[in-house]
């Protein structure tokens, strides 16, 4: 599905950002959060159950969603590589098995990553902007973008200064991911993470996700998966909430990225359903939603295996991380 471009919704919200104290007005002038109500939501979806039939399409489907990552300091080109090979061909006695939708890794490794991947479909994202904490001046960010996609990165995940967010700062912050995805142009796709963990109230994250949206970000993605509290079902329905009143201002789709803290099919399984129970169809594709979760892919290969066999296979049939 072709969408506009993020371009007319920055032209729709020109006055809203043109002072910090008219985007304060703007961001806190959004509807409060029934955080029971959305909790008791995000509950109640998360008990649908679906026929085996269904389920082995939302297997596929998940898998082809997986962002495969890996952001440790020991990475090395072995590693990516390996991790690479691994998002080509997840399963490799199955070929019917989808390819993941990306391999996600720092901007030193994005080259390797990029040869490991080409001609396979797979994109290359890459963490930029001083992830995870997002502290560094804005040439700091952009240098780190530009490094990323000169190397070959389809994708920049960039983590919003929750800092600045935090103190009322935001204009800084708007400003901050406009000229990432100033920087990013049409070379590459932008999610903006905004550590939901850290935001503390539901009302915050649905401030930073309006606040993402208006400044570019083809993407909002709940975490990093460094901190304790990452993708829940309730802040993921609530960013889901906020991109379907946002295409209905606008016309603008935006996807969505849990990330960190979904490791079986069960919980992908659920988080699938708010997706098509929230914002329907349209989302139901790796170009608009996105799992950052790699251990995930795991227990969803063992689940498909299981389906077509009858019986799980032995502690040997999936690769250890």
């Amino acid at each position: 599905m072709t969408m506009p471009t993020t371009a007319p919704a920055a032209l729709a919200f020109a006055d809203v950002t043109a002072s910090d104290s008219a985007l304060r007005r703007f961001l806190h002038g959004l509807p409060g959060v029934d955080a029971v109500g959305l909790e008791a939501r995000a509950a109640s979806l998360g008990t649908r159950s679906i026929k085996t039939t269904s389920k082995a399409y939302a297997i596929d489907l998940a898998i082809s969603m997986i962002d495969l990552t890996t952001l440790e300091g020991a990475d090395t080109p072995g590693k990516v590589r390996a991790l690479a090979a691994k998002a080509v061909r997840p399963d490799p006695t199955d070929r019917t098995t989808p390819t993941t939708a990306a391999v996600c890794v720092y901007p030193d490794m994005v080259a390797t990553a990029k040869a490991a991947v080409a001609g396979s479909g797979v994109k290359v994202a890459s963490v930029a902007t001083a992830f995870p904490a997002g502290r560094a001046a804005l040439p700091v960010k952009l240098a780190d973008t530009a490094d990323a996609i000169a190397a070959g990165a389809d994708e920049i995940d960039m983590v919003i200064d929750r800092g600045a967010f935090l103190a009322g700062h935001y204009l800084k912050v708007y400003e901050q991911i406009a000229a990432i995805k100033a920087e990013c142009g049409d070379r590459a796709r932008l999610k903006v993470i905004f550590e939901t963990g850290e935001l503390s109230t539901y009302d915050n994250i649905r401030r930073a996700s309006w606040l993402g949206m208006m400044a570019g970000a083809d993407f909002i993605k709940t975490s990093t998966g460094k901190v304790a509290v990452n993708a829940t079902p309730a802040n993921t329905l609530l960013m889901l909430e906020a991109v379907r009143d946002f295409r209905a201002q606008t016309g603008v789709q935006i996807g969505v990225k849990p990330a960190g803290g979904i490791r079986n099919t069960k919980e992908a399984i659920k988080f699938l359903v708010l997706v098509n129970e929230t914002v329907g169809e349209d989302w139901l594709d790796n170009h608009w939603f996105r799992f950052g979760a790699s251990s995930l892919l795991n227990d969803l290969l063992m689940q498909r295996q299981k389906l077509a066999t009858g019986r799980y296979s032995g502690p040997d049939y999936v690769t250890v991380d």
